[in-house]
């Protein structure tokens, strides 16, 4: 226990890039024998807590072909972060009590995908369309009045909520309202994590007798949910509910020692799932902070064509570390107890 560990030889770099089925059996007799050979014991409420948050590391983010692939500037940004993340989960197997991986979560008619919004003509915008307020208000784009029995209300309903939702997205100088391709779909593959994390996961959890946590996000139909804590509006024109804060986390985060963060977007849901966690340090208790790890050689921003969020992504990293947080990569010696 706190010492380094050797990568398991089944550990396979040059599949990140894929999609394939874990053999669960024969990775659970490996795990057994690990843990063994290894002196390996339970993760228990005693000693160092550590806990790994891993943001949407999911195919639709991070296999190259797939929907929203993060490519970053590099062009293989998601693929490099996901080989560092495992060698760092197999390192560091006998540290890591605790996995938390969130899933983003969608159907088609969501806010943020095209068949939600129809211009005058009744066509669809395309994708990486970015929608103002202003371009409601004119007109440019409307809530798809076809859905509105979908949904239960009015197709005036409907356009006041758009209309409510990317003035409120303004107001609090957030992205503006993205249409982004179908990704993540329940039920689909691109929703599934990444075969050669999944596995990690899966060995970790035998090896430690420590289950991961899978927190589902973004299933609202009238909020992005970029963050897995909060959407990006939680209240409709008329009060109704959009989209909930979730203050878990916090909770969570005072009863572990340190909690380390990567994934996918580092501008989008990475950072904004610490911006929300930051929020609600502050006011609970702003020292919590210094618990946190963020694994800056496993996480990439959104660059694709007409739009390279590095550096938002790379200021929102450096407020981080202002109030606290630590800036680190897989390599670095850290988990040290």
């Amino acid at each position: 226990m706190g010492n380094i560990l050797p990568i398991p030889e089944f550990f396979d770099p040059g599949k990140l890039n894929q999609v394939w089925r874990v053999p669960y059996e024969e990775r659970a007799r490996q795990a057994k024998t690990w843990a063994l050979q290894h002196g390996l014991q339970p993760a228990s409420p005693e000693g160092t807590k550590t806990w790994l948050m891993l943001v949407d590391v999911q195919n639709t983010f991070c296999v190259p072909g797939f929907e929203l692939y993060v490519a970053g500037r590099s062009g293989t940004g998601a693929v490099d972060d996901n080989r560092r993340l495992c060698e760092f989960i197999y390192h560091n197997l006998g540290m890591i009590t605790q996995i938390t991986a969130t899933m983003d979560t969608h159907q088609a008619m969501q806010i943020f995908h095209a068949i939600f919004l129809v211009d005058e003509n009744g066509g669809y915008p395309a994708p990486y369309t970015n929608v103002s307020a202003e371009d409601v208000h004119a007109g440019k784009w409307r809530f798809n009045p076809a859905l509105a029995g979908h949904f239960g209300i009015s197709a005036e309903e409907g356009q006041a909520r758009l209309q409510h939702y990317v003035n409120k997205l303004e107001e609090a100088e957030k992205y503006s309202l993205t249409i982004w391709p179908y990704h993540a779909m329940l039920g689909g593959i691109g929703h599934a994590l990444v075969s050669s994390v999944e596995e990690a996961l899966f060995f970790h959890s035998i090896a430690r007798l420590s289950p991961p946590h899978f927190e589902i996000k973004g299933d609202r139909s009238f909020t992005e949910h970029y963050s897995v804590i909060g959407p990006e509006v939680e209240k409709g024109p008329q009060g109704e509910t959009l989209g909930e804060h979730n203050d878990k986390f916090v909770e969570m985060l005072k009863d572990v020692d340190r909690l380390v963060i990567a994934g996918q977007a580092k501008s989008h849901c990475v950072a904004w799932t610490i911006a929300d966690l930051l929020g609600d340090l502050r006011e609970e208790d702003p020292a919590l902070a210094q618990k946190i790890y963020l694994l800056e050689d496993c996480t990439s921003p959104v660059v694709v064509p007409g739009a390279d969020f590095t550096e938002q992504a790379d200021a929102a990293f450096a407020r981080f570390a202002e109030v606290g947080m630590h800036l680190v990569k897989s390599t670095d010696d850290f988990l040290a107890d």
